[in-house]
């Protein structure tokens, strides 16, 4: 079953066409890597997608109903969750009063909230930080503490730009289990990551952008051994 449709996406700044006509299909339950070189268009892909930019022209569907133009609050209720490149985090809140406010604002009542987060808080082996503020935390860390925000309610499809991203191997360890646990329990995931590596073992599938256009869309090492992918995204020749 199809969750998330992108049909002709288009996002210009100026005379720079940043998103240029990008369609593709996500079914629930897949784990699909976005890829590219810098400035081909992902993160801008992923600010549409999550209510942060508003397409110039294409359509966005959601279970099917359009989303475009919603607010990122009304899709973060409609199940449509992101992580960003640059960690977004509650700095001078502690860690599970961080995960506390977004289980509340989401529908949770104050016990499930609190159930929630001390479960999030020990799969994501932050148990030992837990009375910390946010902005006493590694760099790694505020992103796992973001993973676990992003799940207090298990939302439909969630969107992660470069969750690893100057990460301690140890954090990207936790990180990448954590996503291939909720794939494997039917999660949907789209993720951004430079780190060819996790995309190879964590995505089946992968999308390759270059120049705000969609290069190729098929299983990963298929795109990774594409010759359009070699010149544009690795920066070499192919064989």
């Amino acid at each position: 079953m199809t969750l998330l449709s992108v049909r002709g996406v288009t996002k210009r700044y100026g005379g720079l066409v940043a998103v240029n006509n990008v369609s593709f299909d996500v079914a629930a339950g897949e784990l699909v890597g976005l890829i590219g070189p810098n400035g081909s268009g992902k993160t801008t892909l992923l600010n549409i997608l999550s209510g942060l930019a508003d397409p110039d022209a294409g359509e966005i569907l959601l279970d099917g109903k359009p989303c475009q133009g919603l607010t990122p609050e009304k899709l973060a209720h409609r199940g449509m969750m992101r992580m960003f490149q640059l960690t977004r985090v509650f700095r001078r809140m502690n860690v599970i009063d961080n995960l506390l406010v977004a289980g509340r604002a989401l529908g949770l009542k104050p016990g499930e909230a609190l159930d929630r987060a001390r479960s999030l808080i020990s799969e994501l082996r932050l148990d030992a930080v837990a009375a910390l503020d946010a902005g006493q935390l590694s760099g790694g860390q505020m992103k796992l503490l973001e993973f676990g925000v992003c799940f207090m309610v298990p939302p439909r499809i969630a969107l992660l730009d470069e969750p690893f991203a100057a990460v301690h191997p140890t954090m990207k360890e936790i990180m990448g289990g954590f996503i291939r646990s909720r794939h494997e329990n039917g999660q949907t995931f789209l993720l951004v990551s430079h780190d060819m590596p996790v995309v190879v073992e964590l995505c089946p599938r992968a999308i390759c952008m270059n120049a705000g256009a969609v290069v190729i869309d098929a299983p990963t090492r298929a795109v990774l051994a594409d010759a359009r992918v070699i010149e544009a995204y690795l920066g070499g020749q192919a064989a």
